[in-house]
């Protein structure tokens, strides 16, 4: 949600533009401070973000997207086994066209990534289907000392100057160019050429790790809780500390996701749970399609079609603490995310504040609340 000023909104944000009055109404009654959620010299990914804001330190605890992802897909991994994030990509075989093969629907997805299991998997690698073009890949016995790039940060770019390299990479690479030799004539590719829509044609690996081991969130704070969210590396951060992770019907993890769905189906979750952590990509989404308007539209959609009735819902119980916060900048100007810090509202039901500091960028260097690790910023939700 987070970005930088553009000079097509006169030097505003889309945060600072966006009409979100219930957002407002949190900061206006709460407190506005700033928070680093990606410690220095991290990748600044929605992973290292999420992490953070879910109280778990990403130095300590960080070892790849694909793990993360892997345990919301119930996906088992040896301690041996290396999971990698496996996007369905755009590409000509020389240029990243588009991170999210167009952003192909799950259904077609599913039919593509079977297709590539039958083709290029084996006893050592194996293939996985998720969420819209998100997928994950396990190489028994692999490594994850090789060096991989997130396709949304070389959208227009020769994919020979970000191919992997390191140990493995020859294999990597190989199933790169299979996948965009068997998929790019399928006949989900050819409708969808025929439709105006891009071809979801090759894969592209990375984020690898090994397996994810996380601390009770129950033992940590001495909270049940759940995760509520479309995309698997969410869930997956919610399953590995132990906490329910919530499927929402219609949540796509894109700009036309569930909104009042999400709501909803939190504040079900509270009635039998102390924690609820909501997350809502579609912000991120139009960051990285560079759409100002959609960005615009989608922070507006989060206030008016997720916060409203879930600030509602909230009613029926005496006390509560809500924060709100983007877990990373994903700035328009750059397409991708990035490292600077970002602002958040934390209210309470029965904590009278007041703060004039507005809940957009412009409170980041004005607030004298300052989390300069992300991973602390939870204890003041719980006030622990």
């Amino acid at each position: 949600m987070a970005d930088r000023p553009l000079n097509e909104l006169g030097g505003k944000t889309p945060m600072q533009v966006a009409k979100k009055p219930n957002m407002d109404f949190l900061a206006a009654n709460g407190r506005v401070g700033m928070v680093q959620t990606i410690p220095e010299g991290m990748d600044p990914g929605s992973d290292v973000a999420a992490m953070s804001l879910l109280g778990y330190d990403p130095r300590k605890y960080y070892t790849g997207r694909g793990p993360i992802e892997a345990v919301s897909m119930e996906i088992p991994l040896e301690k041996k086994d290396v999971a990698f994030r496996c996007n369905l990509v755009t590409s000509d075989g020389n240029t990243m066209i588009d991170y999210s093969g167009g952003h192909v629907s799950t259904e077609q997805a599913r039919e593509l990534m079977a297709f590539v299991e039958e083709k290029l998997g084996t006893q050592k690698i194996s293939f996985y289907c998720g969420v819209s073009y998100r997928h994950i890949m396990v190489w028994r016995d692999g490594s994850p000392d090789v060096k991989t790039h997130p396709p949304h940060n070389i959208i227009g770019q020769p994919i020979k100057d970000y191919l992997p390299q390191g140990d493995g990479d020859s294999t990597l690479r190989q199933l790169i160019f299979d996948s965009l030799e068997i998929l790019d004539s399928h006949p989900i590719n050819q409708w969808r050429r025929d439709n105006g829509k891009l071809a979801a044609n090759m894969i592209w690996p990375w984020g690898q790790g090994r397996s994810l081991d996380l601390p009770s969130f129950s033992m940590k704070t001495g909270l049940t809780g759940a995760v509520v969210a479309a995309v698997d590396l969410v869930k997956g951060l919610g399953r590995a500390a132990g906490l329910k992770a919530v499927n929402v019907p219609g949540a796509t993890g894109y700009l036309d996701t569930n909104f009042e769905g999400k709501a909803q189906y939190a504040l079900d979750a509270l009635k039998e749970r102390d924690f609820v952590f909501l997350h809502v990509e579609a912000p991120d989404e139009a960051g990285h399609n560079g759409d100002i308007d959609a960005k615009v539209q989608a922070i507006e959609n989060v206030d008016k079609r997720t916060l409203g009735p879930l600030l509602e819902g909230m009613k029926e119980f005496e006390r509560f603490r809500i924060l709100v916060s983007p877990d990373h900048v994903t700035p328009i100007s750059i397409r991708t995310h990035a490292e600077d810090p970002v602002p958040f509202a934390v209210f309470s039901s029965f904590e009278p504040n007041e703060t004039n500091l507005p809940f957009d960028e412009r409170a980041i260097a004005d607030t004298k609340l300052r989390v300069e690790e992300g991973f602390r910023l939870i204890e003041l939700l719980l006030a622990i």
